[in-house]
C-alpha cells in the first residue's frame, strides 16, 4: 500500500502540495481533471482552494476526490 495524504495545500494553476504519511512532500497537477464530470466546479479557484484531507486522500466540498494511490504515484517530489 502506498503512503496516504496527511496534509494538502491548494496552489495556483490547479496544483496541490501534498504531504504523505512517509514524510514525502510532493506536487500533484489536478489540471487534467478540471472541468470534467464531478471535477467541473474545480474550475473556480475559490472552490479549488477548499480542498481538505479526508481518510488519507483529498476531497472537495462537492464530494470530488482522487485515489490516494494516484496522488502518490503521479505526483512529483518537491525540491
Amino acid at each position: 500500500m502506498n503512503p496516504r495524504v496527511v496534509s494538502v495545500k491548494a496552489e495556483n494553476d490547479h496544483i496541490l502540495l501534498l504531504e504523505f504519511t512517509n514524510g514525502e512532500r510532493k506536487r500533484f497537477d489536478v489540471s487534467p481533471y478540471i472541468g470534467k464530470g464531478v471535477f467541473m466546479p474545480l474550475v473556480d479557484a475559490a472552490f479549488f482552494s477548499n480542498v481538505k484531507v479526508v481518510l488519507g486522500t483529498v476531497q472537495w466540498p462537492n464530494g470530488a476526490d482522487l485515489c490516494p494511490d494516484t496522488l502518490y504515484l503521479d505526483s512529483v517530489i518537491m525540491n
